[in-house]
């Protein structure tokens, strides 16, 4: 829940135990389970009370969504990760031979960028080198 494995909760439980003692600890874990469970329900009590008063043109609204890493997230980088996610073929040459467009006349495109098919580099080979594009 919160990041938390067996090793963390078990030193915790144990702390508890010393802190509490065996006698007072059954009582503060059910007074510390009463009181999560009421911040809870304030909680989802305040989300619903936001969704209720926003109205209809909000009603996918997620007050997660308002968290800086989640709204960059939905808003800036889910292009990039459609584009992570995609498979990628670099042997497959969707485009025309240089000079020239798919309906037959020739294109303005120079030389340096026009479209070739990439071959994977042998060991120890060097890969083409475009001193104009550095």
């Amino acid at each position: 829940m919160f990041g938390l494995g067996w090793p963390e909760i078990l030193a915790l439980v144990v702390i508890a135990l010393l802190v509490f003692g065996p006698e007072k600890l059954p009582q503060a874990a059910q007074q510390a389970g009463r009181m999560l469970r009421q911040v809870r329900q304030m909680a989802n009590n305040a989300r619903n009370d936001l969704q209720d008063n926003l109205g209809p043109e909000f009603a996918n609204f997620d007050p997660t969504d308002l968290h800086p890493k989640n709204f960059v997230r939905k808003h800036l980088l889910s292009d990039i990760e459609e584009e992570w996610q995609r498979p990628v073929n670099p042997t497959v040459v969707t485009a025309s031979p240089a000079g020239s467009s798919p309906d037959g006349a020739s294109s303005s495109v120079a030389e340096p960028f026009a479209a070739t098919a990439t071959a994977e580099l042998a060991y120890g080979e060097i890969p083409p080198y475009d001193s104009e594009a550095t």
